[in-house]
């Protein structure tokens, strides 16, 4: 019964998607972050369900009337592109080119092409936010059910295994929820409904209960970022550190003996095994980079060129073939200097996106909706580049996403400060300063954010010089 529900509801949307590609996206992406055919058990469970909302949804964009574009001119955007020529040409220059590469090559483009296809047709903030909302309660949604079954089982519960796709691997599955975590915490904070704030609020700690049993120490680690940087971005600094140190403490009295045990060989990486076989993969990678600083070894190639590159096989101490265990390394070991490059460009141009959207906003805002995204995109991807140094996903679906809709919240926030002129206020008060909207937004009450439209919290915009 649950296969037929799932795929009478995905192919009643079908004709939504060809008509509005936007929504199409958004049903694409729930399929990519939720897994609805994962819930399922028989038929439905293998079918190609995103392929087939993708080709509906892309004819209905080339259908559409008008203006329109496919992705944006940002910068970012091009670097995608780039990254895209570079890695095939690397894997082909390697001299290690086999037919199955195709596939590999293949799903990088798709993802890449997602990017790009969001950058274009993500240009509202309502389209904004429905992303952000679907991303946002598509972990919150695995955090919530895994948080509440470990719960019941006293702690004893350890995720091996995650719901599916680029979430399959464990650590892959934590770290989506170390960057899912932000969205679900600013959107409560962003969002005037109280219910929503309340059952956002909620999955935050069932989402970092989830990450602890994944018994990830890189996602603990990216865990721990994310959550100081939330703290060091909220208006009370000292409530927020107070309160993190308690949960930290409460956490750690609470937390599986398996769960602390694990976390407490950070502190021998000498006698850890795993530990020492992350640093001996990260000293193949650094041969590897050495040997091909231009092209690599080729895509998807670190693992079958380990023992080539691996300093400890002439001693015969060699601990076989293992991925990089790190992102950076990854793509650089595999893909050359140009791709390390492009791919490291993309984090910090998203970051420096950010903080200059911030540096506006405050010049123009007290609060706004606008500042909470700057800190929910800021600590979201805050978390990727932690966990990133951990775990071996250069080529993770999420990741290229994030940069896509970060380019999309810079154009839609500048655009709509744009929109706003000031006016002396009423109050007689010297250098008060309140924003006039326009086009319709908040043109009932301007003392009230443009957010009161869509579902934002109204919050005033008076600001002194």
């Amino acid at each position: 019964m649950r296969d037929v529900i799932v795929s009478l509801a995905i192919l009643s949307m079908l004709p939504v998607c060809f008509r509005k590609p936007f929504l199409g996206l958004a049903l694409f992406s729930l399929m990519a972050y939720l897994r609805v055919q994962d819930l399922t058990w028989g038929f439905a469970r293998h079918q190609r369900w995103s392929f087939y909302i993708a080709v509906v949804t892309l004819a209905g964009f080339a259908a559409m009337q008008g203006q329109k574009k496919f992705m944006s001119g940002d910068i970012r955007c091009w670097i995608m592109i780039g990254l895209s020529i570079v890695v095939p040409v690397g894997i082909i220059g390697s001299g290690q080119f086999e037919p199955n590469d195709i596939k590999g090559m293949t799903e990088y483009a798709k993802i890449i092409a997602i990017a790009l296809f969001t950058t274009g047709i993500v240009t509202r903030r309502d389209h904004l936010r429905v992303l952000v909302w679907v991303i946002a309660f598509s972990f919150g949604f695995y955090g919530m059910r895994s948080g509440v079954s470990g719960i019941l089982s006293g702690g004893s519960l350890q995720i091996l295994q995650g719901p599916g796709g680029m979430m399959a691997d464990n650590n892959d599955f934590a770290m989506a929820l170390c960057m899912g975590m932000p969205l679900m915490l600013h959107i409560a904070l962003s969002e005037k409904s109280a219910l929503v704030r309340r059952m956002l609020l909620t999955m935050v700690p069932m989402t970092m209960i989830t990450i602890v049993l994944t018994h990830s120490r890189g996602a603990f680690l990216a865990m721990t970022c994310t959550v100081f940087l939330l703290i060091w971005r909220s208006k009370n600094r000292l409530a927020g550190l107070s309160a993190g140190i308690l949960l930290g403490i409460a956490g750690l009295m609470f937390a599986p003996t398996s769960f602390t045990e694990r976390i407490g060989t950070l502190q021998n990486v000498e006698e850890d095994g795993s530990a020492q076989g992350r640093l001996a993969a990260w000293a193949t990678a650094a041969q590897m980079i050495k040997g091909n600083p231009v092209l690599g070894v080729g895509f998807g190639k670190f693992e079958s060129n380990y023992d080539r590159y691996d300093p400890m096989q002439e001693s015969g101490r060699s601990r076989g073939s293992r991925v990089a265990h790190n992102s950076y390394l990854q793509i650089w070991a595999e893909c050359g200097t140009p791709a390390f490059l492009m791919y490291f460009s993309l984090i910090i141009l998203s970051f420096i996106d950010i903080w200059r959207v911030r540096k506006e906003a405050r010049v123009r805002y007290f609060s706004s909706w606008i500042l909470h995204y700057c800190t929910m995109f800021e600590a979201t991807m805050a978390a990727f580049t932690v966990g990133a140094m951990f775990l071996n996903r250069a080529h993770f679906d999420l990741f290229y996403h994030l940069v896509a809709i970060i380019v999309c919240f810079g154009q839609i926030a500048r655009k709509e400060m744009r929109t706003m002129s000031v006016r002396p206020t009423q109050t007689g008060q010297r250098g008060a300063l309140v924003p006039v909207v326009r086009a319709g937004f908040g043109a009932h009450n301007p003392g009230l954010v443009a957010g009161r439209h869509g579902g934002f919290r109204k919050t005033p915009l008076v600001d002194r010089v």
